[in-house]
């Protein structure tokens, strides 16, 4: 199998749709000898924030000298970015191998007369199969949909469970209230273990807290009162978050100090029983490496700079909370510059709730159609922001919206692709090619 064999055999599971509950990927894992069951993880859920999250704390552990499985998804430009070790991609040929070897089990597994596994399934195997190969000490595993009926929930209990910020997404499969949603994530939380919390609406802190207590597990919230924010610009931010002084980083926004104080705390917690298991005389994760972790952590395509001249920036803020993170942003690191956006969605996400929110600071909307059979026509889109903004232009293809952003854009412009990661990629990889990035 090569690895355009791979793929084409991965995305055309896409029609077994998407299956929550963990009887299917329990018997494919099982067909592979159980790999999840030989590595130690940290367990990412949550809304937003998940994949910053997962950026900083697999940053902090590669510095303190761990081999570290990263899994995440969707990807922004390749699809070997969801599985990486210390940020290294798992190979062509690599991924080809073992998705012929699970395709083998696939097949043993039909012909038992078991459902045939979703795509998501059998990339969560492959992942768990090559992070088992490697031997990884610790794999930073982030929750595809929801959290307790996930896929990567087929793991035990994790050394430490993260929960990022809970708000409105998925409702149709998760449910239609902060709480239902919370639920879902909290299902990541395993018995007698240890979970760390972005501090968050008390709606949802209550369903967290009654889930750790049921599971004997112990809670603890980030403490973002230790956050001092010193400086920032588009080169990044200094900040304090409590020991930890004169910390940077180059991710943008406040949110991402947040973020940041919520991995700080998961490494913490990582630190204590490494401590306990060595007595105090081999602690891999210090100080150096918290700031070092920091310093180097990156996450494309959230509220990312991918060309200075002209200022233009891309974000994957597909909901109401990551849309009121992306306005926020934009006010407080570009106050008095015009605001272009170029944006494409999905047609199953609250669309004309992100436009209400980022309307009031818009000059200009493009819209584009993102690459997906999923994605909402860009006509669609421009009536809906017709009713909040006039100044609309609809692109269709994503080029034409990028060339009519730059085209209409002075020196006071700044320009905001957003709305879908399905084609924040294609953004990215224009700029890559007529090397305007930085």
């Amino acid at each position: 199998m090569t690895y355009d064999e791979a793929l084409k055999y991965i995305h055309g599971t896409h029609k077994f749709g998407v299956k929550l509950g963990l009887d299917n990927v329990a018997k494919l894992l099982e067909l592979l000898d159980n790999p999840h069951q030989k590595l130690k993880y940290v367990h990412v859920a949550g809304t937003n924030g998940k994949g910053s999250t997962v950026a900083f704390i697999s940053s902090i552990l590669i510095e303190a000298g761990y081999k570290v499985g990263i899994y995440t998804s969707p990807y922004i430009e390749h699809f070997t970015e969801r599985i990486s070790i210390n940020h290294k991609e798992i190979s062509e040929g690599d991924l080809a191998r073992i998705t012929e070897y699970i395709k083998g089990k696939v097949q043993e597994m039909v012909s038992m007369g078991y459902n045939h596994p979703t795509e998501f399934e059998i990339v969560t195997a492959i992942a768990f199969q090559y992070y088992y190969e490697n031997k990884c000490d610790i794999v930073v595993l982030e929750v595809g949909l929801g959290g307790r009926y996930d896929s990567t929930n087929i793991i035990g209990t994790p050394l430490v469970s993260v929960i990022t910020s809970i708000s409105y997404d998925h409702m149709s499969i998760l449910g239609n209230t902060l709480s239902k949603i919370a639920f879902e994530k909290a299902g990541i939380i395993k018995k007698d273990g240890d979970v760390v919390l972005y501090p968050q609406s008390q709606e949802v802190e209550e369903v967290i807290a009654k889930t750790c207590e049921e599971m004997h597990s112990t809670l603890r919230k980030a403490d973002f009162s230790k956050i001092i924010s010193l400086e920032y610009g588009a080169d990044g931010q200094y900040f304090n978050c409590g020991l930890y002084e004169g910390l940077k980083t180059k991710l943008l926004g406040e949110h991402q100090l947040k973020n940041a104080a919520v991995a700080i705390t998961a490494c913490e917690v990582i630190m204590d029983k490494e401590c306990k298991i060595t007595e105090n005389t081999g602690c891999k994760i210090t100080v150096d490496a918290i700031r070092n972790g920091i310093k180097k952590a990156t996450w494309p395509g959230r509220m990312e700079i991918v060309s200075k001249q002209p200022l233009f920036l891309i974000d994957g803020a597909h909901n109401e909370d990551g849309a009121r993170v992306m306005v926020d942003t934009l006010l407080k690191y570009f106050p008095g510059k015009r605001k272009v956006f170029i944006m494409g969605v999905l047609k199953d996400k609250e669309y004309e709730k992100i436009v209400e929110i980022v309307a009031p600071i818009a000059n200009q909307f493009i819209t584009v159609t993102p690459l997906s059979d999923r994605a909402l026509p860009s006509d669609d889109l421009a009536e809906t922001i017709k009713r909040y903004c006039k100044n609309v232009i609809i692109c269709d293809k994503i080029e034409k919206g990028i060339e009519t952003s730059l085209r209409i854009s002075d020196s006071n412009a700044i320009i905001c692709a957003f709305g879908s990661l399905y084609y924040i990629g294609e953004v990215r990889r224009y700029f890559e090619l007529i090397k305007l990035t930085i």
